[in-house]
């Protein structure tokens, strides 16, 4: 077993990878508890035992699930078990279920424990790590939303054994992203390291700008474009997919605005064709529709905020001209 700490002062915790982790959830649940509501969906084919009094509560499949209406059900689902603030709530499934298990945890009683068992690629390396949660509405993804540290992370890579073939190269695009954030040569390494190495820098950068005021933007790397890519195909192509379109186009606004050259961003293409993954945007797609959903991601704070890589590694851009905006357009084009 993997251990990772996640070093945030007293909101500090352990990340465990490896096979069965899951197996490990009463050994990392807090001090105390007696009794644990487990959030998850009645697709997911992975059971725990919290080893105390608990129930289980499904919530629905998709991004149109993840919206306030189902918080307000949780929320009230956790009252009517009568969960305190010495319980603790068990988010078992991917991004989708952590994210709304996390934000139904911040909220109820102004903040319960929450444990994650992360049963997918991407939720492992990404989305179940760092407190951040969320939910959508019609007008953007994760608009709303809490940072909340969970008390700790399960990744328990036999899980990963249950994932559709697209869903687990959908976390592939996660795991490209970390390739240009420090992680090199992912792909020769085991599993679990391969997950444990992602773990590490998401660690790193989340201890050093928890609530995303800085350095932490850089996590978002090949995300604007990706949110952007979610929404205008009602979610018809998967999170990881839309990012790894998205780290394209970073490349190719960076090349153009002369943070980085050409053979940087043939190393972007490469690195995300080597995932199996795709690097042009769908048939169809109206860029006219694509450049006002940039203005509503969540980093956005003055203008449109890209997370672009440069000299000094990938960081946040704003300003960027239009024009160089429309051409690194053209140039993911089909």
């Amino acid at each position: 077993m993997i251990t990772v700490p996640v070093e945030l002062g007293e909101r500090s915790y352990d990340v465990l990878v490896g096979e069965g982790a899951r197996h490990r959830l009463l050994d990392v649940l807090p001090f105390g508890v007696q009794r644990a509501v487990v959030v998850t969906q009645a697709n997911i084919p992975v059971e725990v035992d919290p080893g105390v009094e608990h129930v289980v509560v499904t919530i629905g499949d998709g991004e149109g699930a993840k919206d306030l209406e189902t918080i307000d059900d949780l929320c009230r689902r956790f009252a009517q078990y009568g969960l305190t603030r010495g319980d603790v709530v068990i988010g078992v499934g991917g991004g989708m279920v952590t994210d709304v298990a996390g934000f139904a945890a911040a909220v109820y009683h102004r903040g319960v424990p929450v444990v994650h068992v992360s049963t997918t690629l991407l939720g492992q390396i990404d989305a179940a790590i760092g407190g951040k949660t969320g939910v959508n509405l019609p007008e953007g993804k994760n608009l709303v939303g809490a940072f909340w540290q969970p008390s700790a992370v399960l990744c328990d890579v036999e899980t990963l054994g249950t994932l559709p073939p697209r869903e687990y190269r959908s976390g592939l695009g996660e795991m490209a992203k970390y390739r240009f954030l420090g992680a090199e040569d992912l792909l020769d390494l085991p599993l679990d390291e391969r997950v444990a190495a992602c773990v590490r820098i998401k660690a790193e950068v989340v201890a050093g700008d928890e609530r995303e005021g800085g350095r932490r933007a850089i996590l978002n790397y090949g995300h604007t474009l990706g949110h952007a890519l979610e929404i205008a195909t009602s979610f018809s192509l998967t999170h990881g997919e839309c990012v790894a379109i998205g780290l394209v186009y970073a490349a190719e606004l960076a090349c153009r605005l002369g943070r980085i050259d050409r053979r940087r961003v043939d190393e972007h293409r490469e690195t995300v064709a080597a995932y199996d993954l795709p690097t042009t945007l769908p048939a169809g797609i109206d860029v006219e529709e694509l450049l006002p959903l940039f203005a509503r991601d969540k980093k956005a704070v003055r203008g449109v905020t890209f997370v672009l890589d440069g000299p000094d590694g990938v960081e946040p851009v704003t300003d960027v001209e239009e024009r160089f905006v429309r051409e690194a357009l053209e140039a993911v084009e089909p």
